[in-house]
């Protein structure tokens, strides 16, 4: 059976909505990154880059980042339609994945890990400040790609649970969420989905217990 390294509330909260809204059988193994777990000897084989999700195969074959494991969900499990089938449909969903990775996380990243990007103590705050004034930023395209539809795509896809995860930080974070009337109606939907609630009360969400 498959096994997901995951943290609850981190960006592995993707990955572990792609499972349970695929059907796919699996495991959980979590990852205290308040203790280091991600850093010991022990998970550093598993993940090299000492980073969740991990997602273990059967076969002990490893797949790491949420784009690589959900491409890998949706061509198991195909019916899913975690990713559209369709060409055009599913080079929006990798596009979006791919914004969602390596920007939209990546300023947030700047607000919650400053001592990835420096080692001077007096940038941090600078560094928070930029970093959330940029995530909110991202917050409110995503609030804009909504407006007057369901899902990000012309059907659900995992670009939805990525973006509900970035509106979970966003609440956490204490930003003005609730302003982006779009983007919470989004969430507002994506918590009527079993697989979605079930994953989250799981993962005790701050987005079940608001």
């Amino acid at each position: 059976m498959m096994k997901l390294c995951y943290a609850p509330g981190s960006c592995a909260t993707v990955s572990h909505l792609a499972l349970e809204e695929a059907g796919a059988q699996y495991e959980l193994r979590r990852i205290d990154l308040a203790k280091g777990e991600q850093r010991t000897e022990g998970y550093l084989k598993i993940n090299p880059n000492g980073r969740v999700p991990a997602l273990i195969l059967d076969d002990g074959r490893v797949i790491i980042e949420n784009i690589g494991i959900v491409t890998y969900l949706a061509g198991l499990h195909p019916a899913a339609q975690l990713i559209p089938s369709e060409p055009f449909a599913a080079a929006r969903c990798y596009s979006l994945m791919s914004l969602f990775a390596s920007s939209v996380h990546v300023s947030w990243a700047h607000n919650a890990r400053p001592e990835r990007y420096t080692t001077d103590a007096s940038a941090v705050p600078n560094l928070r400040e930029v970093g959330r004034k940029s995530f909110f930023n991202y917050l409110q395209l995503i609030d804009g790609w909504l407006e007057g539809r369901p899902w990000l795509l012309d059907q659900y896809s995992v670009c939805d649970p990525y973006a509900l995860v970035f509106y979970a930080w966003g609440l956490r974070g204490e930003l003005p969420v609730g302003e982006l009337k779009s983007y919470t109606a989004h969430k507002d939907r994506m918590l009527k989905r079993s697989a979605v609630r079930k994953v989250l009360e799981r993962e005790e969400s701050i987005l079940v217990r608001s």
